[in-house]
């Protein structure tokens, strides 16, 4: 696929007019959708067989109408709280890294969302028609999602753009989420109880879940076009980070020379994107993370909001779930584990005394 045209003339114009047109199909068409409450305290809606927050909803509709992938397109896709941010710094600082020298590497002065921005959080949040031709200071472009693989916009499946992903075994994956949730209380969400949150991901109802439906999305894509995606497992990366930064490298077709691994480059990258080096960096203990542009407007409104940098930062430990389920929450987990992972090939490291890694059969 040739580069083109963002959008035609239609798409372009962002008169008041057009945008408040797109505002009133978009009110008629949210009152089809199911709704609920994630145990976040954030509305979702029931859309295209996923729970969509409902402050992207707009954004993700738009994106999918509009987005136009390049076949050079680099794209990182996760569940949140899987190792977004820490896949977001590999991710940069392989793909760029003889673009700047690395003691300037941008990662030192920027938190990895702001160098690594997500299309819909942040592109599409307040215009239904970025302009996207050059919005990155490198090239190729690099840009991440947290849409189930059947929700992405049809330029990205169709073209040979490649696509990063990264999952979590749910377990951790859960208290992540929740733990990262309950320390921005009082920043505009409200977290439920531990055990509100556990029936609730059972049941499929968080961000951009069911978590299974999504893994297995993106997990049954990448065996059927594995040029195209590379499916990461935090766990994997965390036992031996070198050889999988390699296999990243490769598979973004910007492999390390035999003279870079002499020089230990590898090695320094992985440690400028440690959990422990990224955590101590001023930006990250004091800085804020915007997500939307607040330059853009829709409707005359700029739709922006902010999370704490140090929020990105809570543990990098595999396993933690067990010092917060209880037995019963880990048999019922386990058994959905197995029922879900039934026939797929997939296997989850659970990383616990009491507990096998999980597989299918």
């Amino acid at each position: 696929m040739e580069k083109t045209d963002m959008c035609n003339s239609s798409m372009v114009s962002t008169s008041h007019d057009v945008e408040e047109s797109w505002d009133d199909e978009f009110q008629q068409l949210v009152q089809t959708f199911p709704k609920d409450k994630s145990f976040t305290g954030m509305n979702l809606y029931f859309f295209q067989g996923f729970w969509c927050p409902s402050i992207v909803l707009k954004a993700v509709i738009s994106c999918q109408k509009h987005f136009q992938a390049f076949d050079s397109d680099i794209l990182i896709a996760t569940l949140p709280k899987c190792g977004t941010t820490w896949l977001k710094a590999l991710t940069f600082s392989t793909l760029y890294r003889n673009q700047f020298a690395r003691e300037n590497s941008p990662l030192l002065t920027y938190n990895p969302h702001s160098l690594v921005r997500f299309i819909d959080y942040d592109f599409y949040l307040n215009d239904t028609c970025p302009d996207l031709e050059n919005c990155t200071l490198y090239q190729p472009r690099l840009f991440s999602i947290h849409l189930p693989y059947a929700s992405l916009p049809t330029s990205i499946k169709d073209s040979n753009c490649k696509i990063v992903y990264l999952c979590r075994n749910p377990m951790d994956t859960l208290i992540s989420f929740w733990s990262f949730f309950s320390r921005l209380q009082g920043e505009g969400f409200e977290p439920v109880s531990l055990d509100e949150a556990f029936e609730m991901f059972c049941q499929g109802i968080i961000q951009f879940g069911p978590f299974f439906d999504h893994v297995l999305g993106y997990w049954r894509a990448s065996q059927e076009k594995p040029s195209k995606i590379l499916f990461l497992q935090y766990e994997d990366l965390k036992e031996d980070i070198n050889s999988h930064l390699k296999k990243l490298a490769m598979f973004l077709g910007v492999p390390f020379t035999e003279e870079e691994e002499k020089q230990g480059v590898v090695e320094e990258i992985a440690k400028i994107c440690s959990f422990e080096n990224m955590k101590d960096l001023e930006v990250n203990k004091k800085g804020v993370q915007t997500f939307g542009n607040p330059q853009e407007t829709f409707l005359g409104k700029a739709k922006t909001f902010e999370i704490p940098c140090e929020a990105f930062f809570r543990k990098e430990k595999m396993g933690d779930w067990s010092n917060y389920l209880t037995p019963s929450m880990v048999v019922r987990l386990e058994k959905l584990i197995q029922e879900k992972l039934d026939n797929s090939g997939l296997t989850f490291k659970l990383f616990s005394k009491t507990s096998k890694d999980i597989t299918s059969t």
